[in-house]
């Protein structure tokens, strides 16, 4: 058995703690992890650990809540040359739109996200992206950029039933994570979306907020979204390990 969490902010931990978590992974059934860039600088440190360690694969991305200004072309030039004939890079990751208040200027994060979605297709790297506050932007975006030609993720789905299926009309899977186990709304969502339009995720990234370490979201923590998800369609945790996967390796090529 063997699962993919298609979305961590792994870089993000100290040096000291990975190994330990990736041990407590593999030990959990799970065999790639997508770390997730923010930034240049974190989409470098991503594409370094892919270097270090055979479990991770790195995406290259700008967060909209990191947009500072309209991409130039200095930095689209930089993003590409992180993704161009990199075989570490699987994805473009994570970038997308955010409307929460304080976040940055909507026409910035829109172009910034049209100019990754670009750079992806470019590079025939799928798109895995962000949408808080934003779906009718997020959806107009994507289909005039044509995202279907490379496929993408929606990462982090909390929406309903018409939000999934506008999204696999585009040509994109929908990730589950962890809200899935306290979030009855979204259990009954999920029911309905077709298991060959599903993939599994964390977002893990250091939680200091929670009381104890062992609280924090790791990779291994795929296990209970699996199980989860087994039960809510009547399918074994080998099965939904094997769908999963299949649907990850159908756009995300490692």
């Amino acid at each position: 058995m063997k699962l993919c969490d298609s979305h961590t902010h792994i870089d993000q931990y100290s040096s000291s703690e990975l190994p330990g978590i990736l041990q407590r992974a593999m030990d959990s059934k799970v065999s790639l992890i997508i770390a997730a860039g923010t930034t240049i600088a974190s989409s470098k440190k991503c594409i370094n650990l892919s270097t270090q360690y055979p479990l991770i694969k790195a995406g290259v991305g700008i967060h909209p809540t990191e947009v500072q200004n309209f991409f130039d072309d200095s930095i689209i030039s930089t993003l590409n040359q992180l993704v161009k004939n990199n075989p570490q890079v699987v994805c473009m990751s994570e970038t997308g739109m955010d409307y929460l208040p304080g976040s940055p200027d909507k026409q910035m994060q829109e172009q910034a996200f049209r100019e990754q979605i670009r750079i992806g297709i470019e590079n025939n790297k799928p798109i895995i992206f962000h949408s808080r506050g934003a779906h009718e932007d997020t959806f107009r975006i994507l289909s005039e950029e044509k995202v279907y030609s490379v496929g993408g993720i929606m990462h982090y789905f909390q929406g309903d039933i018409i939000t999934a299926l506008k999204a696999i009309e585009l040509g994109c899977f929908i990730s589950i994570a962890r809200p899935l186990l306290r979030l009855p709304e979204l259990e009954m969502t999920v029911k309905h979306i077709p298991i060959h339009n599903i993939v599994l995720e964390t977002d893990c990234y250091p939680q200091p907020f929670k009381k104890h370490r062992s609280s924090w979201t790791e990779p291994r923590h795929l296990m209970d979204i699996a199980s989860k998800l087994a039960a809510i369609k009547g399918l074994t945790v080998e099965e939904i390990a094997s769908i999963t996967t299949n649907n990850l390796k159908s756009i995300v090529k490692f």
